[in-house]
């Protein structure tokens, strides 16, 4: 509770300096700090579904994810979140949180066309990073790798264009996120965990802003490679070098959907160091290379665009934006985006961190200490890409790889208070989806 008490106060605190600041200079460049949001009491067609969402998880979650068949519950957490991160967009409406989404004036499907030979764009991508040559991309474009855009233009080849379909795409394939952690946990912590937090990742309060968000697809990207590493790294894959190999391939291409989830390097390195073994690195070196080496010899280089992407951050709001600030308001913003039950986890993550630490070098850890340090893993690289600066604002939506990992720290939480965690993670969540307007 006292860790709790302690996120709402820094939320709190966020919201009424940040108030002050904005209103003085406008340097926050967020009409709603520390959210980029803006005052918008509203209703939708998605709030009934939500509500109701919402209600069910807290009242059957917990019994439920406890009496289910393995693999049914693994079904039925990722028809649940889907469902979860759909209502919470069209509480927008289908129009103005659906479709347009990801074809606003920042977005990826803005610049289709300009990947007729896909080739040659990639060839030609960093002489457009930077502002004041002609035709530089919009900012999401220009922000991440590639292969982010790659995405929507391979959507668009099959038929699948428009904003409608690429939507839909982010929201089934980012919540299929849920089970690549699930999966995780039970391998590396015990299916009793992994059952426990299984209700908080479905009701997740980042639905706010995974609802049609290609972040919310980088995440589940990124949650499959541990998945895949931690399958191979305790044996229960059937073929663990495949799964390694498969987990290093997903790596690779994670990195180039986003430049700062490199950093997710400390998750699996825990994965590792909690399973006690090195086998899989080899084939997972192996398939983390296929990706660069593809783009590599295309004519992209990832070094060179992401020493471009520095100086076009800088051209624009997040040099501006003030450092002093940020640098504690991103942690009020993943508060609300990882909810409260997932602080109150993390407080008893990082005290039971010490005795895990001696555990492992004596040779023997609780499932408990091995649920622990992959979270503060998460937590590890998430302060990373805090303290770069290159991270100020908007990390409600950015940090989501990282914040999906922090969800877990529920399961640490008493069993009989399951449902208060539950209800004071979504009651924060629907209040700012349905006060403020939310965008990127």
């Amino acid at each position: 509770m006292a860790a709790a008490a302690a996120g709402v106060a820094l939320v709190t605190a966020a919201v009424l300096i940040g108030r002050v600041i904005q209103q003085r200079d406008g340097s926050l460049r967020a009409q709603w700090p520390p959210l980029l949001a803006s005052w918008d009491p509203h209703l939708g067609p998605g709030t009934p579904a939500a509500l109701t969402a919402a209600v069910l998880v807290v009242a059957y979650g917990p019994p439920l994810a406890a009496r289910l068949p393995w693999r049914g519950l693994l079904a039925a957490a990722w028809a649940a979140n889907t469902v979860w991160v759909f209502a919470m967009a069209l509480v927008d409406g289908w129009d103005r949180g659906v479709t347009r989404r990801l074809t606003t004036k920042h977005e990826y499907l803005r610049v289709i066309d300009r990947f007729e030979d896909i080739p040659a764009a990639l060839r030609d991508f960093t002489n457009h990073i930077v502002i004041g040559p002609p035709g530089n991309w919009p900012a999401h474009v220009a922000g991440h790798p590639p292969g982010a855009t790659l995405t929507f233009v391979w959507l668009d080849r099959i038929g699948l264009g428009g904003g409608a379909w690429a939507a839909v795409w982010c929201v089934v394939a980012g919540s299929s996120a849920v089970l690549a952690v699930l999966i995780t946990v039970r391998a590396l912590a015990g299916e009793p965990l992994a059952r426990r937090a299984a209700p908080f990742l479905v009701l997740a309060p980042a639905a706010v802003w995974a609802g049609v968000s290609a972040d919310g697809y980088f995440a589940a990207v990124a949650a499959w490679a541990v998945a895949l590493l931690a399958l191979a790294a305790t044996r229960r894959a059937r073929f663990p070098a495949a799964a390694a190999a498969g987990g290093g391939l997903l790596f690779g291409w994670t990195c180039y959907l986003s430049y700062g989830l490199g950093l997710m390097t400390a998750v699996l390195l825990t994965v590792l160091l909690v399973a006690r073994t090195g086998r899989p690195v080899a084939p997972f070196v192996l398939g983390a290379l296929v990706v660069p080496a593809a783009f590599t010899l295309t004519g992209f280089h990832w070094w060179t665009a992401y020493h471009l992407l520095v100086e076009r951050y800088y051209q624009g709001a997040g040099g501006i934006r003030p450092y002093g600030y940020w640098v504690w308001a991103n942690l009020a913003c993943a508060t609300l985006a990882a909810g409260l039950a997932a602080v109150a986890g993390l407080r008893r993550s990082a005290a039971r961190a010490p005795a895990a630490v001696r555990a492992l070098r004596g040779g023997g850890t609780s499932a408990e200490q091995r649920l622990a340090l992959l979270v503060l893993a998460a937590l590890l690289a998430l302060l990373a890409a805090d303290l770069s600066g290159m991270s100020k604002a908007e990390t409600e939506r950015i940090w989501q790889p990282f914040l999906l990992w922090l969800l877990p720290a529920a399961a640490l939480l008493p069993v009989r208070g399951a449902r208060f965690w539950l209800v004071a993670s979504a009651v924060p969540a629907l209040l700012v989806n349905h006060l403020l307007w939310t965008g990127w």
